[in-house]
């Protein structure tokens, strides 16, 4: 029998690989193969930075997108979420994005994906893409980041091998409200202010409440409902309830019927 602590990590465990692959996939399509040249990065970050008004506390990190990593993370990192550079990895902050933000994050990096890949060689660099949403912190608490990144570096077809990003903590100017975009033009390239993109990615309706959520996948496990009752805390008249208003409300005969859905629709 499964913990309710470990139905509860499973299932977020389970999110977060789907938002990951999705993720990954939206960048795969904009990369070329890895790129083996040395770069000095840290001439480039200098650079780059003189493009960017810090309205915040911020650290820096270049995304190598042929290997999807992360490199060159800022120490600053540690005083903002509580992380040290060597724990930010790619998944890492992947995992880390509000749940709610992960659509609105999704469709972005989907629309600038669209929008780099179209541009000619001689302007990738010349573009600066802003848009922001909510991280988790190394306390549990969230704050609103603003993302800026630019590519840094492509190849001769125009596939994208690395960018440089910052990561701003704007939850004071911004602490509530939907996330946006912009592609701002630099040398004179024009910009493209609160883009409205289309939703391609949107937030899964919950058919299920996360108590109901716990005791079906208890029963999933083989568990019968006094088992599940223990192992919640909770009467076996509390457990046989949640059973019948989620065969109700699912318009369901049985309770196998309702983890055949369940694992058809992906509700857990």
């Amino acid at each position: 029998m499964r913990s309710a602590s470990a139905i509860v990590g499973y299932r977020h465990h389970m999110k977060n690989r789907k938002f990951d692959k999705t993720a990954l996939q939206i960048w795969k399509q904009a990369i070329s193969g890895p790129v083996e040249q040395e770069q000095n990065f840290e001439v480039i970050i200098h650079k780059t930075l003189l493009n960017y008004f810090m309205v915040g506390p911020q650290y820096h990190f270049i995304f190598n997108a042929s290997m999807l990593e992360l490199e060159h993370v800022g120490k600053p990192i540690f005083d903002i979420l509580g992380y040290t550079p060597s724990e930010f990895s790619l998944a890492f902050f992947l995992n880390n994005v509000h749940p709610l933000d992960r659509p609105h994050f999704l469709n972005f990096e989907n629309k600038v994906k669209d929008f780099l890949v179209a541009l000619p060689l001689n302007k990738l660099m010349k573009y600066k893409v802003s848009h922001d949403f909510r991280i988790r912190k190394k306390d549990g608490e969230y704050l609103r980041l603003l993302q800026q990144s630019t590519v840094i570096e492509h190849d001769d077809t125009g596939g994208i091998t690395r960018t440089f990003a910052t990561h701003t903590d704007i939850s004071h100017i911004k602490p509530d409200g939907i996330p946006s975009l912009s592609i701002i033009g630099l040398e004179g390239e024009p910009s493209y202010i609160n883009i409205d993109v289309e939703k391609i990615f949107s937030v899964s309706p919950e058919v299920l409440t996360p108590r109901e959520k716990d005791i079906l996948e208890l029963l999933m496990a083989g568990n019968l409902s006094k088992q599940v009752a223990a192992i919640l805390g909770i009467s076996k008249q509390t457990v046989d309830k949640h059973r019948r208003n989620m065969l109700s409300k699912n318009q369901l005969s049985t309770t196998g019927e309702l983890i055949g859905k369940a694992i058809r629709e992906g509700w857990l």
